[in-house]
């Protein structure tokens, strides 16, 4: 099959050297737009202020869900890419990613339209406080409409990396990146847009990135190059799409849904809990960046050694990647108990005791469990490579509950320590479906048998 030079083939090869080169440039990509998105925070928090800074900690919970599940979506379509990648079979390839642009962009509608429709009594629902109401929802709106171009990014993204390349996806993100915080500083300070102005900057730079990645692609990848033929999906097609994207958009949506109902207790404890929460969820997700991007490189991995065939070499690969996490979580265990205090107070610029106490507080907590998480990530992008969609969702519905029940009981009862204990308590729960069940997997089993060094 014709690809770029820069495309890897996961099914060759040491495997854990393989993961690295493939993981690193995902990782510097998420890097980058999680750093943007700290540049929005630190703009919006020392410019605007601390309501500005609250209204969109509010609603960003929103936000990530939106944008969590359609980056799922799309990534559970690139693993059946990923799929007829390493098994060769370049038409089923071309027809799966025709089918991903029209099932992504037909899911896309429906669910946009209805959150634009109902975004007032959504944020209502949030707890959003009264006098930020006006500034969350302006802020939001724009973003909720934007997702069809968050979409649009995440087909470009996750289709290249299902081939192996996830240096292209990183270059434009960077560029993205950069121009973002440009357009922070211009839509902000010189054109005084508000926090709608870092919706807006947000909105333009990721459409910049989608422009770039077509551009790539029609330039450099003749195997996504597709035509009408491809465009004719099938009954057949369409179930084995949606069941990989479907899976992968609600694992994500039931741990964002669980985290926007907690931030609906957050958001009932004042300016100052929202706010230490923001800036501390902002660091838990730098720190929490590794994993995740193992998790979603894991997912390619397995998916292009499943369409190949090459058990032993999944089973290669998520022994050396959980090795390889644990010690990341041990180096964020000293960093979260040493250095938070002072991270908190750089990310909200403020030396309001309240907020840098509570921020710390949720890091040291909530980082001493990360082990768990870490097998929590692996495990269920793993079991999307190799087939088992069902058990991730399974883990990801515990979840849901656990911060429903939470969010109605033990916020009530224990204020924002129900918050900080949430998560720690809730892995422990969601880890065991994923143990039991990937040991019991054939294809686990089956690598037993014929696993061997490469």
């Amino acid at each position: 099959m014709k690809t770029s030079k820069i495309a890897l083939n996961l099914t060759e090869g040491k495997p854990i050297k393989l993961i690295l080169r493939f993981a690193i440039p995902v990782f510097l990509g998420n890097l980058f737009q999680i750093c943007y998105s700290l540049v929005d925070t630190k703009i919006v928090g020392s410019i605007l202020g601390e309501d500005a800074l609250a209204a969109v900690g509010s609603v960003s919970i929103l936000y990530t869900l939106l944008t969590g599940f359609f980056n799922g979506l799309s990534l559970g379509f690139s693993v059946i890419t990923a799929r007829f990648y390493g098994s060769g079979e370049e038409r089923k390839l071309k027809e799966n990613v025709a089918g991903a642009i029209l099932l992504g962009y037909l899911t896309a509608t429906v669910l946009i339209t209805t959150v634009a429709i109902f975004i007032r009594p959504i944020l209502t629902l949030l707890n959003v406080p009264p006098q930020q109401m006006d500034m969350a929802l302006s802020y939001i709106t724009l973003l909720v409409w934007g997702m069809f171009v968050t979409l649009a990014y995440n087909l470009c993204a996750n289709t290249l990396r299902a081939i192996g390349d996830s240096i292209t996806p990183l270059i434009f993100l960077v560029i993205a990146a950069l121009t973002n915080v440009a357009m922070d500083y211009l839509f902000i300070l010189v054109f005084h847009m508000g926090v709608r102005g870092a919706a807006v900057a947000t909105m333009l730079s990721q459409l910049l990135s989608v422009a770039l990645c077509l551009n790539r692609i029609r330039q450099g990848f003749p195997i996504l190059h597709l035509s009408r033929e491809h465009f004719a999906l099938s009954k057949k097609q369409a179930i084995l799409l949606y069941e990989s994207g479907l899976s992968m958009g609600l694992m994500s949506s039931l741990v964002n849904f669980g985290s926007l109902v907690l931030q609906s207790g957050i958001n009932q404890l004042g300016t100052n809990i929202i706010v230490a929460h923001t800036a501390a969820r902002k660091m838990f997700e730098i720190w929490g960046l590794p994993v995740s991007v193992l998790g979603s490189s894991m997912a390619t991995y397995c998916g292009q050694n499943y369409g190949a065939g090459r058990y032993d070499r999944i089973r290669q690969g998520m022994k050396s990647v959980l090795i390889l996490g644990a010690v990341w979580d041990g180096i964020v265990f000293v960093l979260a108990h040493t250095i938070s205090p002072y991270l908190i107070r750089f990310l909200t610029s403020s030396d309001n005791e309240e907020i840098i106490y509570w921020g710390t507080t949720y890091l040291k907590v909530d980082m001493s469990f990360l082990l768990v998480c870490l097998f929590i990530v692996i495990l269920r992008n793993c079991m999307q490579g190799f087939g088992d969609p069902k058990t991730p969702i399974l883990s990801s519905f515990i979840e849901l509950v656990g911060k429903l029940v939470f969010t109605f009981v033990f916020v009530r009862l224990f204020g924002y320590w129900g918050i900080i204990w949430t998560e720690p308590v809730i892995w422990f729960f969601m880890v065991i479906p994923l143990i039991v069940m990937t040991l019991r997997n054939p294809v686990i089993l089956e690598a037993k048998k014929t696993d061997h060094l490469v």
